[in-house]
């Protein structure tokens, strides 16, 4: 890899730690961040699965994951991955009150030389009602190209963290994807934290009364 690699989308979600820490100020929520880059492994995925450690990524091959054997591998699930999904569990049983989990990534602007129209997209699988709601949100705001499912669907192998802490435990989950273009710097990632702090509780709302 070229070090310019490293800022790429290949290696991490840009922009989307700021939004992050933006919000969990605004609401007061509990913030869980993976700090090493896809790349080394991939939290999104399960242990073991074929795209957790990838030794290509968007036509570029990662050298240090070719051939890798089964006990970095294993190292790599040991220290890594297991230790960011044992803290969002423990933070999900101490919580006494209904909890909503809310994952938040970002994507590339164009893939496969391709263009994508999408400001954000909501991703789901089981749960329909909660992605329902937020679509409903996103729209009426009224400047946005909303994506349902996109870019992205979500499924039970393609994705890990929502379907092994939410849809496992019965917890209502919203997954968004925000475009990297809107959100590469501080004001961007104000703006969007500032918008999701206003809807995310409109969502709630509407989410406690449905269940």
């Amino acid at each position: 890899m070229e070090e310019t690699d490293w800022g790429r989308h290949i290696a991490w979600d840009i922009g989307i730690h700021g939004v992050g820490v933006q919000l969990q100020t605004l609401l007061g929520a509990d913030l869980v961040e993976q700090v090493y880059s896809r790349l080394v492994i991939d939290s999104n995925r399960a242990p073991g699965h074929p795209t957790s450690i990838p030794a290509v990524s968007d036509h570029t091959t990662i050298g240090a994951n070719v051939a890798l054997s089964a006990a970095c591998r294993a190292r790599r699930e040991r220290e890594i991955l297991h230790p960011y999904h044992d803290q969002i569990a423990a933070l999900l049983r101490q919580r006494q009150t209904p909890v909503a989990l809310i994952a938040l990534h970002s994507f590339t602007p164009r893939m496969n030389g391709k263009d994508r129209p999408w400001h954000v997209g909501i991703l789901h699988h089981q749960d329909t009602r909660s992605a329902r709601i937020m679509l409903d949100l996103l729209r009426q705001e009224g400047d946005l190209c909303v994506g349902d499912n996109e870019p992205y669907v979500l499924t039970a192998t393609s994705d890990y963290t929502v379907p092994y802490h939410a849809e496992q435990g019965g917890l209502p989950y919203l997954e968004i994807e925000i475009r990297q273009d809107l959100i590469e710097n501080e004001v961007g990632q104000i703006s969007w934290a500032q918008r999701l702090a206003r809807l995310l509780p409109l969502y709630w709302n509407a989410i406690s009364t449905a269940h």
